[in-house]
């Protein structure tokens, strides 16, 4: 009978399929612990500790995200002693300790085994940090983003096992972490990321596109750099010029994102439709904002050109998502999405910012969709094959899970290398 908590800032986060179903074991008792509100999973007790206070205005700026991150780890123990003081003794916490939630885990909980998620670990470079050609990396940069690390460094330190969703986001850990973490992405559900379902989605101004009409779409959290915003964009008024009949479907917010937003303070979609002007055709161009999942899914099922591109980061689970719905991926030649798409095969790849390239590669997409049809099938079985949640990626967690929990090194179940 095993009791688990599961620790994520966003919970349920990478956790959302995992807990319920060893919530769903016999005797089990398992408690879900983050900062949203109203989070309801199938036999998890839901637990919300207060958003902490940042960092104080006198604090270095080097040191910044470590006072945000005691400070909620200390959110985050206090209600553990109180769930402690309740009775509760967890066997085994499954933590993403990236914003300092796994700091004091060891000394509330001594006995608990610890398998943390290893989402990514910063350097001064090989990652987003100087990917810019534009980001000069000075010393003052290079000594903040070092820092970056010390918010999870407890929590590396302490763990047992961990997880990475990538074998590039793994190789990003020191040496001395990284022979501890096992690559096993979250999963995609492969019944809902599928290519049968609604082909057809309602735009803002009220009109319908539909699978046939030459689609063009970008999907990211937010509009910014890091994933791209700025290079789709400067391709953009070739791409129409080239394409009368396209639209472009963008979906994302307008907050900060990763990155900084430009330095008037505006959003980067604010940003660059002044930088571009009368170069686009803005009755071609549809921003939805989020929009739900069902509706995403339509979108990447209509798409007949899907651009995703980012820097050397967290991959984004939508990338696999439209993949699933047999949609052309374009993506940039970066490490993340190249351990996913090998060109030519099961999607196509362009330089990250090569907008000659980018819009030639879509230009073709549109005029030529019955030759990359094959193209299409095969991003869908990359899913089915090394990304289903059901049959791969779920069993895979729940193997890690059990052999943490036993006591026996990852490693035993999944290969760490």
């Amino acid at each position: 009978m095993v009791q688990a908590l599961f620790i994520h800032q966003n919970f349920p986060g990478q956790y959302r399929h995992l807990a319920p179903v060893i919530a769903a074991r016999p005797g089990a008792r398992v408690i879900g612990l983050g900062e949203r509100e109203n989070i309801s999973l199938p036999g998890v007790t839901h637990i919300r500790y207060p958003e902490p206070q940042g960092a104080g205005d006198k604090t270095h700026h080097y040191l910044r995200p470590m006072e945000a991150a005691v400070r909620r780890a200390q959110n985050v123990a206090r209600a553990l002693v109180d769930l402690r003081g309740k009775g509760f003794r967890p066997d085994i916490i499954c933590c993403h300790p990236g914003w300092g939630e796994g700091m004091f885990l060891p000394d509330i909980f001594p006995n608990a085994k610890l398998l943390h998620y290893c989402e990514f670990h910063f350097t001064t470079s090989g990652g987003d940090v100087g990917f810019n050609p534009a980001q000069k990396v000075e010393l003052d940069e290079a000594a903040r983003t070092r820092l970056l690390n010390l918010p999870q460094t407890p929590a590396l330190e302490a763990m047992d096992w961990g997880v990475s969703p990538t074998y590039f986001q793994r190789g990003r850990f020191p040496e001395v972490f990284r022979r501890k973490i096992s690559v096993v992405h979250e999963g995609v559900n492969s019944e809902v990321a599928t290519p049968a379902g609604a082909h057809h989605l309602k735009l803002p101004n009220g009109s319908v596109i539909k699978r046939g009409d030459e689609v063009i779409t970008y999907v990211s959290r937010n509009l910014e750099p890091y994933r791209g915003f700025d290079v789709f964009m400067r391709a953009l008024p070739e791409i129409l010029a080239r394409r009368p009949q396209a639209q472009v479907v963008l979906v994302g917010g307008e907050a900060r994102g990763y990155g900084e937003k430009p330095a008037d303070g505006r959003s980067w979609k604010e940003h660059l439709l002044e930088e571009l002007g009368d170069k686009l055709d803005l009755s071609r161009l549809h921003f939805t904002g989020r929009i739900p999942h069902p509706a995403l899914l339509a979108l990447f099922r209509v798409s007949r050109a899907h651009v995703y591109l980012t820097y050397p980061y967290v991959l984004s689970w939508s990338m696999i998502e439209a993949m699933g719905c047999e949609a052309l991926v374009i993506g940039s030649a970066t490490p993340p999405v190249q351990e996913v798409i090998e060109h030519g095969v099961n999607g196509l790849l362009v330089p990250f910012y090569d907008t000659a390239a980018l819009a030639e590669t879509v230009v073709q997409a549109l005029a030529k969709p019955d030759q990359y049809e094959p193209i299409r099938k095969a991003a869908r079985r990359t899913l089915l094959e090394r990304y289903d949640l059901q049959s791969i990626c779920l069993p895979q967690q729940i193997k890690l899970f059990d052999a943490v929990l036993e006591g026996r090194a990852g490693d035993s179940v999944i290969p760490a290398a």
